[in-house]
């Protein structure tokens, strides 16, 4: 199976740049259910993730900080407890799943690694619980599901 079939297309994914100031990070971030967004280069690079913890620490650091103070401190000032890993559009599914396991989404690149879009748990939940749910019960596995690495089973 395809990770393009799962994939989010950058379109329609929250994301911010590199160089945008804390202010602009917030305002685009204002009333969204994300807790780590990507954030990349002007030219659609991928450059890594960013949580609302590290937004926070970095204020913490920022000692005074107001809203008027905020246009003036880049988004890449603020550290980063750490990146998701991306993909590429040829990963295999055992290494998306792999992948999915310790992230929320899977950041997916190009091969001159810029970011075309994420591949979201949630979708990969799904279909490996419609997977799972139509096997018969004496073919589901005992102790929870299994990946296998066939090319079209999970």
């Amino acid at each position: 199976m395809n990770l393009l079939f799962f994939l989010t297309p950058k379109q329609d994914v929250l994301y911010i740049y590199e160089d945008f100031s804390l202010r602009q990070t917030l305002e685009k971030w204002a009333n969204q259910r994300f807790a780590t967004i990507p954030v990349l280069k002007r030219n659609g690079e991928y450059v890594g993730t960013i949580t609302e913890g590290d937004i926070l620490w970095g204020m913490k650091t920022l000692h005074g900080l107001d809203l008027e103070a905020s246009e003036d401190v880049p988004i890449a000032s603020f550290p980063r407890r750490r990146d998701y890993k991306a993909v590429t559009v040829t990963t295999d599914m055992p290494t998306l799943l792999r992948a999915a396991i310790d992230q929320n989404f899977v950041p997916v690149v190009d091969d001159r690694n810029v970011f075309i879009g994420m591949v979201r748990r949630t979708v990969l939940l799904k279909e490996m619980y419609g997977k799972y749910a139509g096997l018969p019960q004496d073919k589901r596995p005992r102790g929870g599901v299994q990946c296998q690495t066939a090319s079209t089973s999970f």
